[in-house]
C-alpha cells in the first residue's frame, strides 16, 4: 500500500459554513462501526456512510476529526468508560453503543466541546440511532464524565497504550524502547497536507500558502478542501506525503528513460516520474485503481501507459532502465492519517505481504537492463517489510546468480534529511522526524543496481 494521496480531499473546517452537527456525528458513528465491527477500511467507511458526500465541507472535516480521534484513542477511552459503567464493556447491548460513548468522549476530552453540549449531542446521537432506551444511561455516564473530568495520559504513555501489542513488540524489537515510544506518540498527531508540484515551486508555495520542505515538497498545515485550492483544476500539483515523494527521486535523472511503476495506483509516484520526463508504464492489478490513476493523470495532463496485471508475474516486452516497486504493505507508517490501520492489520497480514513483496522485487530485477536501477519502497515502519527485505533480496540474488548490488543513498541526495538515512545508505523515515515541521509518514526505500 502506498501513502500517496492522489487527489483525495484533505479537509479542514472553512469559515462561514454551519449545520446542527447531527448528520456529521451519525456519519462518524457509521464509519466507526464499519471499521471496528465489519472490518471495512476507512475509505470504504466514507463511501458507505449515508449522506457523507452531501455534508458541508466543514462537517466532512468534523467527521474525519472525530473518527480519527476515536480510532487512535479508543483503548484509553475505554479505560475511562469502564469506570463509569456497572457492566463490562463487552456486555453493552447493542455493542455499537460503545462508539456512542467514544464519540462523546472525543468531543468533550479532545475537542474541548462544552460539557452541556457534549452530553446533549451524545444523547441526541443515541436517540437518532434507534437506541433511545439507553437514553438515561448515556445521559448519566456523560454527565458524570463531564463532572469528574477526563485524565489525559502523557503522549508517550498514551501512544503505547493505544498501539496494538503486536505492533509495539515489532517496533520495540526493531528500534528499541525509546524510539518505539517516540513513534507511538507521533502517531497520535494529525498529518499535514503535502503537495508535489510539477514546476515553479516558489510560486505555488505562495498561492497555496504552503511552506517548502527540504525535500522539495510543499506543506500546508491547515489543509483545505483540495478541489477548491488554486492549481487543482489546471493540474499544477497533486497531494502526496513528503515521504512518499522521495523514492521516485532516488532513480535519478529519468528523462527519456523507460520506467515501470509497479503497484502504481493511485499514481503519485507515476505522476512524479512522468513529470520528470520518463516513459512510464504504470502497473496495478486492480482495474478500479487503474481507472482512478488514469483520471488523476488526465487532470495532471501527463501521458503514461497502464497495465492491469499482477506485477509479481508480469514482464514487459523489452527490458527497461528502471523499476519502482511501491509494494503493498501493512501501511503502519501512515497511521497519522489512516488510523484504521490500528484496527485492521494483524501479524498474519505482515507475513503475507512480506512474501508478496519478495515476489515483486525478484520479478522487478528481471525487468531491468544491465545497469538498470530498482527502488523498493514501503510505507511500513516494520523492518520485516523494509531493511530485512533488502537483506533477503541480496542473499537471494546471490543464490540465483543475479548480479545485483545495493546502491547506497548519499547525504548529498538527501539535503536536510540526514536523520532519515541508515548506515547502509537506505531511506528510513519515522513519524517523529521533522517534528518541528509537522512530522512525516513512516517510510522505507532502498536502491539496487543490476550488473
Amino acid at each position: 500500500m502506498s501513502s500517496d494521496a492522489g487527489t483525495e480531499a484533505a479537509e479542514t473546517r472553512p469559515e462561514g459554513e454551519s449545520s446542527d452537527g447531527l448528520p456529521a456525528r451519525r456519519c462518524a458513528y457509521s464509519i466507526l462501526n464499519d471499521i471496528m465491527f465489519k472490518k471495512k477500511s476507512l475509505d470504504e467507511g466514507y463511501v458507505r456512510a449515508e449522506g457523507f458526500e452531501e455534508l458541508l465541507a466543514r462537517d466532512r472535516a468534523f467527521v474525519r476529526v472525530l473518527v480519527s480521534i476515536v480510532l487512535k484513542r479508543a483503548p484509553e477511552m475505554d479505560v475511562a468508560l469502564a469506570k463509569l459503567l456497572h457492566e463490562p464493556l463487552t456486555e453493552l447491548k447493542p455493542l455499537q453503543l460503545i462508539n456512542i460513548f467514544r464519540l462523546g468522549i472525543a468531543q468533550f476530552a479532545f475537542l474541548q466541546t462544552p460539557a452541556h453540549a457534549s452530553v446533549n449531542t451524545t444523547v441526541e446521537l443515541a436517540e437518532s440511532e434507534g437506541i433511545a432506551h439507553h437514553k438515561s444511561l448515556v445521559n448519566a455516564v456523560m454527565r458524570r464524565l463531564t463532572r469528574e473530568g477526563y485524565d489525559m495520559m502523557d503522549p508517550r504513555d498514551a501512544g503505547k497504550f493505544n498501539t496494538p501489542d503486536w505492533l509495539w513488540q515489532e517496533w520495540m524489537k526493531d528500534y528499541g524502547v525509546e524510539t518505539a515510544l517516540a513513534i507511538c506518540a507521533a502517531n497520535l498527531g494529525e498529518a499535514p497536507t503535502d503537495f508535489t508540484v510539477k514546476s515553479d515551486s516558489g510560486t505555488w508555495a505562495q498561492k497555496l500558502e504552503a511552506m517548502p520542505l527540504p525535500s522539495g515538497s510543499l506543506r500546508k498545515l491547515s489543509g483545505g478542501f483540495i478541489p477548491r485550492l488554486p492549481g487543482f483544476e489546471e493540474g499544477a500539483w497533486w497531494v502526496q506525503n513528503a515521504a512518499a515523494a522521495l523514492p521516485a527521486k532516488l532513480l535519478g535523472d529519468v528523462g527519456g528513460k523507460t520506467v515501470i511503476d509497479l503497484c502504481a495506483a493511485p499514481g503519485g509516484k507515476t505522476a512524479q516520474l512522468a513529470s520528470m520526463g520518463a516513459q512510464v508504464t504504470a502497473v496495478d492489478r486492480s482495474s478500479e485503481r487503474v481507472r482512478r490513476l488514469a483520471e488523476n493523470m488526465e487532470r495532471l495532463k501527463l501521458d503514461v501507459k497502464t497495465e492491469i496485471v499482477d506485477g509479481s508475474v508480469w514482464r514487459p516486452r523489452e527490458l527497461v532502465d528502471a523499476v519502482l516497486v511501491d509494494a503493498p504493505c501493512t501501511a503502519t507508517g501512515t497511521i497519522r492519517h489512516q488510523p484504521d490501520v490500528l484496527w485492521l492489520k494483524q501479524p498474519q497480514d505482515q507475513q503475507k505481504l512480506a512474501a508478496l513483496q519478495q515476489r515483486l522485487m525478484l520479478n522487478a530485477l528481471n525487468m531491468l537492463k544491465p545497469g538498470g536501477v530498482m527502488v523498493y519502497c514501503t510505507c511500513s515502519l516494520q523492518k520485516a517489510e523494509g531493511e530485512h527485505q533488502a537483506e533477503w533480496l541480496l542473499q537471494q540474488a546471490r543464490k540465483d546468480g543475479l548480479p545485483v548490488q545495493l546502491s547506497p543513498i548519499s547525504g548529498s541526495e538527501m539535503q536536510g534529511m540526514a536523520e532519515m538515512l541508515t548506515p547502509q545508505g537506505e531511506l528510513r523515515c519515522l513519524p517523529f522526524h521533522w517534528q518541528d515541521k509537522g512530522g512525516i509518514d513512516g517510510f522505507y526505500a532502498a536502491r539496487f543496481v543490476r550488473g
